[in-house]
C-alpha cells in the first residue's frame, strides 16, 4: 500500500476490540478500522485494525509527521453509508483533532516504510545509501530518553568505558577464556582499570547488570520465532529463509546475517551506543507486548546498530550473551563476597553500591588494598535465593556431614515459598523466586499477623500444603490449584514454617540454624491448620534417624530434609541433605529399560543446528505403534553426537502436527523436529534413571523415565529384542511394588558384609542356655548381597564372588552378555554347583521376613546371621508382610500384626541349632 487507508462502519458482531484501549466494540457501535499488510498472508493481504472513532485520533497525537492521518471525512472509506448523526460526530473528531493539532488543511504525503522512526540518539552521520534516511520526521515522542542517568560524566574516558563497543569486547574476551579464574581476572582487571588503563570510569552498575542478563532477569515476552518475524519486517527479509536458518541454534546469528543483507535498513559502520542508550531501550522494551510497539522498539535500536552490535542486543533479549560465564564468575570480579551478598539479597544495585562506597573508604582512610568484607543479608520484600539439599545416599553419609547432630524435619510434598512482610505489606516468592499465585496465599495476610504478633518485618522460609481440618494431615502435592482445592471440601491452605531469615530489623542469616530456631519458637504462634511449625526431631545417633525414616516412610510422606544444627543461611548452597526413597537406591531404577529411537530435536546453545536431544519410546503390539516414553539429552559424548548426525536416518518434519506419521502415537506438546524414517531399522538404546515415573505427556501409558540417561547403544539388539509397552509396564509395576531400602540404605548392606577380602566370620552369640558359645558358620562367608523381599536364593558359592540377583531370575529376557554378567540368573531349583564344592550354608531363615528393631541386643550379629541364613529383613513400616517380629527378652509391646513377636532368645536358638524351631516357648505375651 502506498498510504494507510481507512473505513468505517459498525460492529457486526461484537466480537473485535479496539486496537489502543482493548475493550470490546459493541454490536452496532461506530468503529474505524486502520486497514494494515496481513503479515500471516503469503499473497500480501490486508486486514483491518479496529478502533473506536475517539480512540484512533488519540494515536495520531502521538503519530509521526510522515504518518497518513484522517483530515477529512472523505479519507474514510464507506463514511456515506453512516447515519447524519454518526456523520456529524465523525466531523466534530476531526474538527477538534485538528484545532488540538494546529493544523488547518489536510495534508497528505506519501507513507514512507514502516518502522523507521528516528532514535533520540541517532547518530550525526547517517547512511545516506538507505531509502530510509532520508526521512524529513519530527524527532521521534519515544519514551526513550537521550539523558545518561547513571554516568553523567561526559569526560572522553567516561565515554569510551560506557560504549557499547568496548562491552561487546569484554564479553568476547571471557568467552576466549577457557579458565573461570581467567574469566573474573578479565573482569577484576576492566573494572580497576577501565578503558585508559587508568581507572574505570564508567557505570560499574549497568556493566555488570548488562554481564549477567541471565540472572538480573527482565522479560521481554519475545521467544526466536517471534524476534524473527518482527526483524524479517524491519530488514525486509523472507521470513520462510529466516525461520530455517534458525535451525542452525543462534536466533542472534540468524538477525545479524540478514541485518547484513538488508537493503531495507543498513547497518552503521561505526558502533556509537553507549551502555545507557542500550539498557534504556531494553528497559523501553520490556514494558510493552504488542508487537508493533515492540516492532518499533527494535527498528529504534536497530537503525543505531552495526550487525554485531544488534547480534549483542539479541543476546542480551535472550538473556544469553553466550561467554559460559555465570553470576559468581562476574560478581567475584567485583570483589572477593559479592556473589555471597547477591545470592542473600538479589539486589544487585546496592551490592555495586556498597563495594564501591568499602572500596572509597578504605582509599580515604589510606588503606586501598583493605577492604571492609560484605555482610551478607537480605532485603526485605526482595526474594533470597533459597537455600537447598542434595541427596543422601545412605545414612553413613548424614552423620559424617552432621558430626554434631542435625535437625531431621519432615519433608513436606507442597510447594516451597519465602514470605516477606513490611508492616501490612507482604509478598509471596517461590522456590524459583517468581511471585506465588494469589489464591495459594492471600489469605495468609488475616493469620501471620496472628502467628507473629510482634513481627512487624519478617522474611520466612516455608512451605504451603492443604491440610486435612479433621485430621491436620497433609494432603498430596498438586492440589493447591484452584480446581482440585475445590474438591477437597473438609481442607484448609496451610503455611509450615521452617526457617526465619528476618525478624524486626535483624539479619538472621549469619546466625546458627540452632539460634534462628530458637528466634522463631520464641516469636512464633501456631494457628490451627493455617500457620504452623514444619515438624522435626533433633538426631544424634543412627538408630534414632532409621525409626525416623520408617515413620515417614510409613505414612506416606515424601521424606526428610537433614540440616547442621550449627550451619548458617546459605542462599543457593546446597549443604542440607535430602532423603527420599529413590535416594537410597543409589540414584539409579532397578531396571534399565531398552528403548527404541523415534525422533530427535534441535540443540540450542553450543549444540545448536545439532541433533541433540532425542525422543525415545516402545511398541505397543496391541495397537501396533509406537508410544512415546523419554526425551534424553544426557549421556552421549561430543564424538558420538557427531557421529548419530549421519548415522541416523531421519526425516524432517519441524515439529509440524500434520507431518507425523501413521505408525507413532504421540501428543502434540512433544512431536520433534525430525523421527527416524522406519522405526523398525532404529537404533535401540539402554536407559536409566533415577526410577520410573508417570508423564502424561507420552503415550506409554503414561509411563516415563526420571532423570534419564544413555547407559549404552545396544548394537546387538533391535526393536523386536527391546523392550515393548507389556514389558514396560511390567518394569514399572516392580519397581512400584520393591522398596528394598531398609532403614538405612546403604549402611544395612554395609553392616551385614564381612571385609572385601572375604575372610570368614566368627562370632560369639548368645543363647537361653549360655552366655558365650562359639559358633561359626560351616563356610567362610563372603559379603551378602542385599536381598529382596522375594529373594529365592539359597546358596552361596564361598570361591566366587556374589552377584546381585536379577529381578526375573532364570526367566530374564535380557540377552545382553554385560546384563548376565552382572546378574544372577539361577532358578532357586537349581543350586550353583559349578565350582564342584556342594558345601552351602544352612537356609535356617528361608522363607521368614523379619523385622529385628536395632536397640535389640547385638543387633550388627544377628542381622549377619538371618542374611547369611537365607532370612529377609524387613523395615518396620513392612510389618503387614513380616512372619516374625523381635523383642529383647524382658520387653513387652502390644503389636497390632499378624506375624508373631517373638523373644531374641528364638534367633539365638534357631542359629545354634541350625534349624527353625518352634517358636511356641519364645512367644512375647
Amino acid at each position: 500500500m502506498a498510504e494507510n487507508r481507512y473505513i468505517v462502519g459498525y460492529a457486526k458482531l461484537g466480537t473485535s476490540s479496539c486496537k489502543k484501549c482493548k475493550q470490546k466494540i459493541e454490536k452496532g457501535a461506530m468503529r474505524i478500522g486502520k486497514v494494515v499488510s496481513n503479515p500471516f498472508s503469503e499473497d500480501g493481504g490486508d486486514m483491518k485494525q479496529w478502533f473506536h472513532p475517539a480512540c484512533i485520533f488519540e494515536t495520531f497525537v502521538r503519530a509521526r509527521a510522515t504518518t497518513k492521518k484522517i483530515e477529512d471525512p472523505d479519507d474514510l472509506e464507506d463514511f456515506k453509508d453512516l447515519k447524519d448523526e454518526d456523520k456529524d460526530v465523525i466531523k466534530q473528531i476531526i474538527k477538534d483533532f485538528q484545532a488540538k493539532a494546529g493544523t488547518k488543511a489536510k495534508t497528505p504525503v506519501k507513507r514512507k516504510p514502516p518502522a523507521q522512526g528516528k532514535l533520540p540518539f541517532s547518530p550525526t552521520k547517517t547512511n545516506t545509501t538507505s531509502k530510509a534516511s532520508t526521512s524529513t520526521a519530527k524527532p521521534s515522542t519515544s519514551k526513550i530518553k537521550d539523558e545518561i542517568d547513571d554516568n553523567p560524566d561526559d569526560s572522553p574516558e567516561a565515554e569510551k568505558d560506557n560504549s557499547f563497543r568496548q562491552f561487546r569486547r569484554l564479553c568476547a574476551e571471557i568467552a576466549e577464556e577457557n579458565s573461570y579464574l581467567g574469566k573474573t581476572k578479565i573482569v577484576s582487571d576492566y573494572i580497576r582499570k577501565g578503558n585508559s588503563g587508568d581507572g574505570f570510569k564508567g557505570s560499574v552498575y549497568l556493566l555488570i547488570k548488562l554481564l549477567l542478563p541471565g540472572v538480573v532477569k527482565s522479560v521481554y515476552n519475545l521467544n526466536n520465532k517471534q524476534l524473527v518475524k518482527l526483524f524479517s519486517q524491519i530488514f525486509g527479509s523472507p521470513l520462510t529463509e529466516m525461520v530455517e536458518d534458525l535451525d542452525k541454534g543462534d536466533v542472534a546469528e540468524t538477525i545479524r546475517d540478514y541485518f547484513e543483507q538488508s537493503s531495507v535498513l543498513i547497518p552503521q559502520k561505526k558502533s556509537s551506543l553507549s551502555l545507557q542508550q542500550v539498557d534504556s531501550v531494553l528497559e523501553e522494551l520490556s514494558k510493552v507486548t504488542k508487537e508493533d510497539e515492540q516492532q518499533k522498539i527494535l527498528t529504534k535500536i536497530a537503525k543505531r546498530c552495526t550487525s554485531n552490535d544488534l547480534k549483542m542486543v539479541v543476546r542480551l533479549i535472550k538473556h544469553d550473551l553466550r561467554i559460559n560465564s555465570g553470576a559468581k564468575h562476574i560478581l567475584d570480579g567485583l570483589d572477593p563476597n559479592a556473589y555471597e551478598a547477591f545470592q542473600a539479597s538479589r539486589n544487585l544495585r546496592d551490592v555495586v553500591d556498597r563495594v564501591l562506597t568499602n572500596h572509597k573508604e578504605a582509599e580515604e582512610n589510606g588503606k586501598p588494598g583493605i577492604v571492609k568484607k560484605l555482610s551478607i543479608k537480605a532485603c526485605l520484600m526482595t526474594p533470597v535465593l533459597p537455600m537447598l539439599a542434595e541427596a543422601c545416599r545412605s545414612v553413613e553419609q548424614a552423620m559424617r556431614k552432621c558430626p554434631n547432630g542435625f535437625y531431621a524435619e519432615i519433608k513436606y510434598d507442597g510447594e516451597r515459598v519465602q514470605v516477606h512482610k513490611k508492616g501490612d505489606e507482604f509478598r509471596y516468592f517461590s522456590r524459583s523466586l517468581k511471585p506465588v499465585l494469589a489464591h495459594k496465599v492471600a489469605h495468609f495476610k488475616d493469620f501471620i499477623p496472628k502467628a507473629f504478633p510482634t513481627g512487624n518485618d519478617l522474611i520466612l522460609d516455608a512451605e504451603v500444603l492443604l491440610v486435612d481440618t479433621n485430621t491436620g494431615n497433609p494432603l498430596p502435592f498438586g492440589t493447591l490449584g484452584v480446581h482440585k482445592k475445590a474438591a477437597f471440601q473438609d481442607a484448609t491452605v496451610c503455611l509450615f514454617v521452617f526457617d526465619c531469615l528476618h525478624i524486626n530489623g535483624e539479619n538472621l542469616m549469619e546466625k546458627t540454624l540452632k539460634e534462628r530456631r530458637r528466634v522463631l519458637q520464641e516469636n512464633m504462634t501456631e494457628v490451627k491448620n493455617r500457620v504452623k511449625f514444619s515438624e522435626y526431631q533433633h538426631i544424634t545417633k543412627v538408630v534414632h534417624l532409621q525409626e525416623l525414616m520408617d515413620k515417614v516412610f510409613q505414612e506416606g510422606l515424601e521424606g526428610l530434609v537433614l540440616k547442621d544444627v550449627n550451619s548458617l543461611y546459605e542462599p543457593g548452597k546446597r549443604h542440607w541433605l535430602k532423603v527420599k526413597k529413590d535416594y537410597l537406591h543409589e540414584g539409579s531404577m532397578a531396571d534399565s529399560a531398552d528403548l527404541v529411537v523415534l525422533g530427535a530435536y534441535y540443540g540450542t546453545g553450543n549444540k545448536g543446528g545439532l541433533m541433540s536431544i532425542f525422543l525415545l519410546g516402545v511398541y505397543d503390539p496391541k495397537s501396533k505403534k509406537w508410544c512415546t516414553v523419554t526425551k534424553i539429552g544426557n549421556g552421549l559424548d561430543d564424538k558420538t553426537l557427531e557421529r548419530l548426525q549421519t548415522e541416523l536416518d531421519m526425516v524432517k518434519i519441524s515439529k509440524d502436527v500434520t507431518r507425523v506419521p501413521g505408525w507413532l502415537n504421540i501428543k502434540k506438546t512433544v512431536v520433534p523436529d525430525f523421527v527416524v524414517a522406519d522405526p523398525k531399522k532404529a537404533p535401540v538404546w539402554e536407559i536409566i534413571g533415577a526410577e520410573f515415573s508417570k508423564a502424561e505427556i507420552h503415550t506409554a501409558d503414561g509411563i516415563s523415565i526420571r532423570f534419564p540417561r544413555v547407559q549404552k547403544i545396544r548394537d546387538d539388539k533391535n526393536w523386536e529384542n527391546a523392550t515393548d509397552l507389556p514389558r514396560l509396564k511390567k518394569l514399572f509395576d516392580r519397581s512400584k511394588e520393591k522398596t528394598d531400602i531398609g532403614g538405612t540404605g546403604k549402611l544395612m548392606k554395609q553392616n551385614a558384609s564381612t571385609s572385601s577380602n572375604g575372610s570368614s566370620i566368627k562370632i560369639e552369640v548368645d543363647d537361653e542356655d549360655s552366655n558365650h558359645s562359639n559358633i561359626t558358620p560351616s563356610t567362610p562367608v563372603k559379603t551378602p548381597s542385599k536381598r529382596k523381599i522375594d529373594s529365592t536364593e539359597s546358596h552361596v558359592t564361598p570361591a566366587k564372588k556374589i552377584k546381585a540377583e536379577c529381578m526375573y531370575g532364570d526367566s530374564c529376557y535380557q540377552t545382553s552378555p554385560s546384563h548376565k554378567a552382572k546378574f544372577d540368573h539361577r532358578s532357586p531349583t537349581k543350586p550353583n554347583t559349578s565350582n564342584g564344592n556342594n558345601s552351602k550354608l544352612p537356609d535356617v531363615f528361608k522363607g521368614c521376613k523379619i523385622i529385628l528393631p536395632p536397640e535389640i541386643s547385638k543387633y550388627k550379629e544377628l542381622r549377619r546371621f538371618i542374611i547369611a541364613y537365607d532370612g529377609d529383613i524387613l523395615p518396620v513400616y513392612e510389618q503387614h508382610i513380616a512372619t516374625h517380629i523381635i523383642l529383647n527378652n524382658n520387653e513387652k509391646v502390644n503389636v497390632k500384626s499378624k506375624a508373631k513377636v517373638v523373644k531374641v532368645n528364638w534367633l539365638w536358638s534357631c542359629i545354634k541349632k541350625q534349624t527353625l524351631v518352634s517358636t511356641d516357648m519364645y512367644l512375647s505375651t
